[in-house]
Order: structure tokens, then sequence, then C-alpha cells
């Protein structure tokens, strides 16, 4: 990774993220994403590649007013789905514009896109739950996870007491 892929997504996910506490909905985190890339951008290494803020923009409006299929497909053929942060994280946004009212099906719409799809579904549930709470999602999905021992509830907890500070 080069040290402006890692800013832009650090920074961009580090401002989306705690969207939740604000009560924010999935435009005001899109709307923070695209301000956090432009920072990004400005203070990292330029490299040969498409504007992150700008492709997320564009590609939340590429799939607007489209049926899931139709933004699948959009998504994969034309935002890309590559490990390239200009790909997979406007493709994140994208699927949140897809499906703004579930993030679960967010999730199952990214992960079945192809490409480094496990990512992108990580980083649109990771949004939608910022957004929404982990309530709106299945119960049995959390279980999952949580059978990793990864104690993902307790960071998450100890995050929101840190940004609390």
């Amino acid at each position: 990774m080069t040290a402006t892929v890692e800013l832009v997504t650090g920074t961009a996910l580090a401002r989306v993220l705690p969207m939740k506490m604000a009560g924010a909905g999935m435009a005001v985190a899109t709307a923070a994403a695209v301000q956090a890339a432009r920072i990004g951008a400005e203070r990292g290494r330029w490299v040969a590649g498409a504007d992150v803020a700008a492709r997320i923009e564009w590609a939340v409006r590429l799939v607007a007013g489209q049926d899931q299929a139709q933004a699948a497909e959009l998504i994969y053929t034309l935002v890309g789905t590559s490990l390239a942060t200009q790909e997979s994280v406007p493709a994140a946004f994208a699927v949140l514009a897809a499906v703004p009212a579930d993030p679960w099906r967010a999730c199952l719409l990214a992960a079945s896109l192809g490409g480094d799809c496990d990512t992108i579904a990580a980083m649109a549930g990771a949004i939608a739950g910022a957004c929404v709470g982990a309530e709106a999602f299945p119960p049995e999905a959390i279980a999952v996870i949580d059978a990793h021992g990864l104690g993902l509830a307790t960071l998450a907890d100890e995050l929101v007491a840190l940004r609390s500070r």
C-alpha cells in the first residue's frame, strides 16, 4: 500500500465510524467520507490514481435509483472492486447508496460483488453499523463474528469511550 492509500482509507473511515454518536445517516456519513478523502489526498503522497473523494460522489450518483441487481452490475463493471482504494472505498459507499435502508442487505450485496468483496462488505458494514447501530444486523450474523473471539463489541465500546473524551 502506498502512503496515500493508507492515509485516505484511514482518514475516511476514522471520520465516518463515529457517525452513530452524532445520529447521522448515510448521506451525512458519505459527505464526511468525501471530506476526509479530500483531506487525505492533500496530506498523502501523490500517486497516479483517481481521486477517491470524486469517485465516492460519482459512485453514489451512479447507483441512485437502480435496483440491487443493476447497482451490483454498475459497481462491479464501472466503479470496480479491486484492492485499489480508489475502487474499494467508492464501491462500499455505492453499495450503501444502493441499499440505504437495510445495512445487512447492503453487506450481502457487497459480499456478492466479486473482487475484493470481503473488504468492501466489511467497510459497508462498519459504516452502516456506525450510522444505525449493531441492532440493524441479524443476531446470528453478529454471533458468527463474535465466535471468532475478536472481542469486537468490547473494542467498539472502548472506541466510543475514547471518542467521548
